[in-house]
């Protein structure tokens, strides 16, 4: 791993895209609506597919920059690195490098993205395939003369590939990558476990043990709260109606010294967002 990008000086706080108060729903609206309700960062969600224009993504450059408005990007849903089906395969890595592209192009710092489904594939089978996946991906980039940290996101679904571990492991073995940490979908994952300060402490640690301070200097991080069942994830919840324990998550972040971005996913995603900001000023 090498450093692709800066750091951020400090954490902050935004929307799993378009603020939901914005009255017109365009990026460019939601970035002046983000800076509005004193939040500092906003996600762009091309969870349905990568359909902004060059000359978009150039607006949101420009505007995001004199706003002070931290970006990432979220990758389409439609990824599996595990596929057997070759067209598929090959469309999910150009689904990560248009992610990259524009999100590059607007000025985004990080892109995150769910990478894979373990399928009849053992782990060890899907994480080779991912790595040499995420290889070739950094392999364009860099050649396109593209630096932009790309997130694998720890997911919270025990039959989706992307537990901590994991997600660590392909930061170790391909340059330009680091995980995304959904600290929603860890719990998720445990079935309820990494819910104390103490366990939320262990992943940071764990992050800046075998990843370095970069790791935790460059942060993309997701918090909602979740409902989940004996396979994981069910679905995001609003932090106050979920058993989520987001204060100590926050003040083990603020203890740890960390800086990057915090999204909130939850549905409410500007409520919680601001939520988070103010209980993490707080402490």
């Amino acid at each position: 791993m090498v450093l692709a990008v800066k750091s951020l000086d400090k954490l902050v706080f935004g929307t799993a895209g378009i603020p939901l108060s914005t009255p017109k729903k365009t990026s460019l609206d939601g970035i002046r609506r983000v800076k509005e309700l004193g939040l500092g960062a906003m996600e762009l969600e091309f969870v349905r597919g990568v359909k902004m224009s060059r000359s978009t993504a150039q607006e949101v450059r420009i505007l995001a920059s004199s706003l002070g408005v931290i970006l990432t990007a979220h990758a389409p849903y439609y990824i599996n690195l595990n596929s057997q089906d070759q067209d598929k395969l090959r469309a999910s890595i150009q689904r990560i490098l248009e992610t990259a592209r524009v999100g590059s192009e607007s000025g985004a710092f990080s892109i995150v993205f769910h990478p894979a489904y373990y399928g009849n594939s053992t782990p060890q089978e899907v994480y080779k395939r991912v790595r040499d996946a995420l290889r070739y991906i950094v392999k364009v980039l860099k050649d396109e003369g593209i630096e932009i940290w790309i997130r694998p996101e720890t997911m919270g679904g025990l039959a989706e590939f992307g537990d901590l571990d994991e997600v660590i492991s392909l930061a170790e073995d391909v340059e330009m990558v680091l995980p995304a940490i959904d600290f929603a979908h860890i719990h998720a994952r445990s079935l309820g476990k990494y819910n104390t300060y103490s366990e939320i402490s262990s992943v940071l640690a764990k992050l800046e043990e075998r990843l370095g301070r970069i790791a935790l200097d460059s942060m993309h991080i997701h918090i909602s709260g979740i409902e989940y069942g004996s396979r994981g994830e069910i679905k995001h919840l609003n932090l106050e109606e979920s058993d989520l324990n987001y204060k100590d998550i926050l003040r083990a972040l603020k203890d740890f010294k960390a800086k990057g971005v915090v999204i909130s996913e939850s549905p409410n995603i500007e409520g919680d967002a601001i939520l988070m900001k103010n209980t993490y000023e707080s402490l």
